[in-house]
């Protein structure tokens, strides 16, 4: 009688319309925690990266030992 196919509901396009938003909201943040280092080796202060990048010093300078870690174990 009624053939309604599941991505012509409501419901399907609002999930994955929320699915898009939360992946891109991800990427954004992905791609600013992959720009710390290299803000970093530009002699770019801790305090300046987090405000230019809208971070908190904390997750800045989390990223920066993790990155300073990783640079140690692989050099050895």
């Amino acid at each position: 009688m009624f053939e309604i196919k599941l991505q012509e509901t409501r419901l399907y396009r609002e999930a994955k319309e929320e699915g898009l938003k939360q992946a891109l909201e991800e990427g954004r943040e992905q791609a600013k925690l992959e720009l710390i280092p290299r803000f970093l080796a530009y002699g770019i202060s801790i305090e300046e990266v987090a405000q230019l990048l809208d971070l908190t010093i904390e997750q800045v300078e989390q990223v920066r030992l993790a990155n300073e870690q990783e640079s140690s174990t692989s050099t050895q």
